[in-house]
C-alpha cells in the first residue's frame, strides 16, 4: 500500500472514531486528564523512554551546568530531572502530577501553577515547553506569561511534534500503541515562531529528528542518530524543536556608544609594517577601547615594532602588548582574551584585509542585541583584485556550506579573522572547550562551535576584504585546509550524530 493511501484510510478511521468527539478539550477536562493518569505516568514514560530521552538529551546538549531551568507543564518532573542545571524549578496545573513529582524528586522545585498564570518572582536562563503546546487552548496568552520569567539572556527551547506525523500518531492512539491523549494543536515550525514573534519572542534556531520513536538495537540508531538528522531528510522528523529569546528592546545609538568596554585583540605574526597602521586606523567607539597586540614567533621586527608603537601612543591609547608562548593564531586569541578585560572581545587580523574602520559595525550589532556572536562576512561584497586567491575563495564556500549544515543556520563565511563576543560568553566557551578539543590553529572553527553550544544567536556582518598592503599571508592552503576539514568532520559528529 502507497503512503498517500495509507494517510487517507489512517484519517477516515479517525473521523469515524471520532467523530462525535471533536469538541476541544477544556481546561478542567484536560486537567482532570492528567490528575487521572499522574500514578500511571511514571511506568507509561519508562515503557517509552527511549523517546522521552531523547527529547531530554537534546534539550541538555545546549544547557550550561550554571544555568537556572524552569519547565511549564512540568509533569512530575522527569525532564528537569534529566537536565544538568544549578537550579531546577517545574510548574504543573496537575496537582496529582506535582505531588507525585514531589515523591520522586524532593530535589527539584515543583509547583502547582497555571501555564496561564505564572506568579514566579524570578527570572531563568532557560525554559523549556516540552510537548505541552498541543493541548493549550490559547498557546499565545502562555508565551506571554513567560515574560514574567524572562531577562534579555533568556532562552525559550519549545519541543512538539512535527505536524508531518500527526495521521501517524493518531493512527497509533487508535491501534492502541500510544495512550489517547486530548485533542491537539498541530502546528508547524512557522506558527511556533510566529506565536511566539506576537508574544514578544524571536525565533533563531529550528530542528527536527528521530524516524523511530522506539528502541530497535542497530536499527533505532541508524535511523534516528544518522538518517533523521541528514539534509532535506531532517525536515520529516518527528520531534521538532525551535528556539527563541526575547525581542531585543530598541536602543538610542547615543546609549549604545556608551554601554561597554571593548578589548580588541590583533594576532600578530611577520606584520611589522601594519602595526602602526592598526592603532591610526582604528576609530573610537563604545564605552573605552583596550588594544590587546600579541605577537607570536615573527621573523622580522614585528615585536620591536610592538614595543615601540605601545610607547609611541601610551598617552593617547590603552595598550597591552604580550608574546605567545605557543603557535598559531587560535594561541594568540586565547593570549589575548585571557588577559582582555572589555566587556567584549573582538578579533582584528594584523594583515588589516579586514578594515579597522569596520570595527564599530560589530559593536553596534552586539551592543544592540542583535546578535550574540557576530561572524564577519567577506564574500558579499566584490573583494580587491588580489585578496583571496580562487583556491581559498572555493575552500572559503564549501566551509560556508558545510557549516551552514552543522550549525543550522545560514553561515556566509566561516574563516573571516573577525568575530566578536561579550567576554561572559566566552569565559563560558572556554570552560567547556574540551567538548570540541583544541587542535584548531585560527581560533575560527574554536569559536563558531563553541558558540553554537552555547546556544548563542550568531549573526553575519559583511565587510568589504582588502588587498594585503604587507607582508604574506601566514595561511598554507593545502596543510592548514586538511586540518581545517578534520575538524569540521570531527565537530559534525559533536553536533549532529552524537
Amino acid at each position: 500500500m502507497n503512503l498517500p493511501i495509507f494517510l487517507k484510510l489512517t484519517t477516515t478511521c479517525l473521523r469515524k472514531k471520532t467523530k462525535n468527539n471533536m469538541t476541544p478539550y477544556s481546561n478542567l477536562e484536560i486537567k482532570n486528564y492528567w490528575d487521572e493518569f499522574s500514578v500511571k505516568w511514571t511506568k507509561y514514560r519508562k515503557r517509552r523512554s527511549y523517546y522521552w530521552n531523547s527529547i531530554s538529551k537534546y534539550c541538555n546538549y545546549f544547557i550550561h551546568p550554571q544555568s537556572s531551568i524552569l519547565e511549564v507543564g512540568c509533569g512530575n518532573g522527569d525532564l528537569l530531572d534529566s537536565i544538568e542545571a544549578s537550579e531546577k524549578t517545574g510548574i504543573d496545573f496537575s496537582p496529582n502530577m506535582i505531588k507525585e513529582g514531589k515523591k520522586r524528586f524532593p530535589h527539584i522545585d515543583l509547583q502547582e501553577m497555571a501555564a496561564e498564570d505564572i506568579s514566579l518572582d524570578k527570572e531563568y536562563d532557560v525554559i523549556i515547553l516540552s510537548n505541552l503546546i498541543g493541548v493549550l487552548p490559547d498557546i499565545e496568552s502562555v508565551f506571554l506569561q513567560l515574560q514574567k520569567v524572562s531577562h534579555e539572556k533568556t532562552r525559550i527551547i519549545v519541543t512538539y511534534y512535527n505536524r508531518m506525523w500527526e495521521p501517524f500518531i493518531r493512527f497509533g492512539e487508535l491501534i492502541g500503541v500510544k495512550r489517547k491523549s486530548p485533542q491537539q494543536n498541530w502546528l508547524s515550525s512557522s506558527d511556533i515562531q510566529n506565536l511566539l514573534y506576537l508574544a514578544g519572542f524571536e525565533s533563531y534556531k529550528e530542528n527536527r529528528s528521530m524516524f523511530l520513536p522506539y528502541f530497535i538495537p542497530l536499527v533505532s540508531t541508524f535511523l534516528n542518530r544518522f538518517l533523521s538528522r541528514l539534509p532535506f531528510l531532517n525536515k520529516m522528523g518527528l520531534n521538532q524543536f525551535v528556539f527563541a529569546r526575547p525581542i531585543p528592546q530598541t536602543i538610542p545609538k547615543a546609549e549604545i556608544d556608551q554601554k561597554y568596554t571593548t578589548s580588541v585583540i590583533i594576532p600578530a605574526r611577520n606584520e611589522s609594517g601594519n602595526i602602526e597602521q592598526a592603532i591610526l586606523r582604528l576609530p573610537k567607539f563604545g564605552k573605552d577601547i583596550e588594544i590587546i597586540y600579541v605577537e607570536g614567533n615573527s621573523t622580522d621586527d614585528t615585536w620591536e615594532t610592538i614595543q615601540r608603537i605601545q610607547k609611541k601612543y601610551s598617552q593617547t591609547h590603552n595598550i597591552k602588548i604580550m608574546q605567545q608562548d605557543g603557535k598559531g593564531k587560535g594561541d594568540a586569541v586565547r593570549k589575548g582574551y585571557a588577559a582582555a578585560t572589555g566587556d567584549i572581545l573582538m578579533i582584528l587580523d594584523a594583515d588589516l584585509t579586514v578594515p579597522p574602520e569596520d570595527l564599530p559595525k560589530f559593536y553596534d550589532a552586539l551592543a544592540s542585541g542583535k546578535g550574540e556572536f557576530i561572524n564577519g562576512v567577506r564574500l558579499v561584497y566584490p573583494m580587491e583584485k588580489n585578496a583571496m586567491r580562487p583556491l581559498n575563495t572555493v575552500g572559503n564556500h564549501f566551509f560556508s556550506k558545510f557549516f551552514s549544515y552543522i550549525l543550522e543556520r545560514p553561515i556566509k563565511d566561516t574563516l573571516c579573522g573577525t568575530k566578536v563576543m561579550f567576554k561572559s560568553d566566552y569565559e563560558k566557551l572556554a570552560a567547556n572547550r574540551k567538548f570540541f578539543g583544541e587542535f584548531d590553529p585560527f581560533g575560527d572553527f574554536d569559536l563558531l562551535f563553541g558558540a553554537y553550544k552555547l546556544n548563542l544567536k550568531i549573526i553575519d556582518l559583511p565587510i568589504r576584504y582588502k588587498e594585503r598592503k604587507y607582508g604574506d599571508t601566514n595561511i598554507s592552503r593545502f596543510r592548514h585546509g586538511v586540518i581545517l576539514l578534520r575538524m569540521a568532520t570531527f565537530a559534525t559528529f559533536k553536533i549532529k550524530f552524537w
